[in-house]
Formats: C-alpha cells, sequence, structure tokens
C-alpha cells in the first residue's frame, strides 16, 4: 500500500474513535508535527478540548487483529474522560514514579 493510503487509514480510523463524541463538538486540526493526529473538541457540556493520536500508533492498530475490541476500548475510554479532562492522548503517555525510600524490598531466600 502506498503512503498515502495509508495516511487515508490512519484519518479513518482517529474519526472512527472520535465519533463517539458528538459531531459538531469535534474539528480535526491540522499539527505541525506529522507524528499526531489532532482534534479540537469545542463543547459547553465537556471539559475535553483536544484528542491526539500517535500515527505510529494507529498503524500498529490497523494491523491489529483485535482491531475492533481495541478500538471499542478507546471509544469507551474517550468518553469516560470527555468529562474529566483537558486532553485525552492515544497511546496514553507513560508515567515514571519514584519507588518510596521506606518501601521493602523483596529478596529471594534459598
Amino acid at each position: 500500500m502506498n503512503p498515502k493510503g495509508k495516511t487515508i487509514d490512519e484519518t479513518r480510523l482517529a474519526e472512527e474513535i472520535v465519533s463517539v463524541l458528538p459531531a459538531e463538538s469535534v474539528v480535526r486540526v491540522c499539527s505541525d508535527n506529522r507524528e499526531t493526529i489532532c482534534f479540537a473538541v469545542r463543547s459547553t457540556s465537556l471539559k475535553l478540548r483536544a484528542v491526539v493520536l500517535s500515527r505510529l500508533s494507529l498503524r500498529r492498530l490497523l494491523a491489529d487483529s483485535a482491531r475492533g475490541v481495541k478500538i471499542d476500548y478507546l471509544q469507551r475510554d474517550l468518553l469516560r474522560n470527555a468529562g474529566q479532562a483537558n486532553e485525552f492522548r492515544y497511546p496514553r503517555p507513560v508515567r515514571l514514579h519514584a519507588a518510596p525510600a521506606s518501601s521493602p524490598k523483596l529478596v529471594s531466600v534459598r
């Protein structure tokens, strides 16, 4: 498949994911970053203002055999977060947490 065809498939998949939001409140936004597809959300009833989807992750999702289940999960997650978060990102950013200094260490005993 040519690169343009992949872009169209990624865009369709991104539009399918955000289709659970009210259609009149979601607008695709041009991004300076070619690695993401961005949508602006303009709704007074939702706290959500932006949806940012990684093109690489969408390509992986397109090739996944469990694509339908994962898309359903993303749609539910988007709806759940629409009233709570300002931004929805796929994939979610990795957060590294330092372990508390007083936490016990596991040691194997033989």
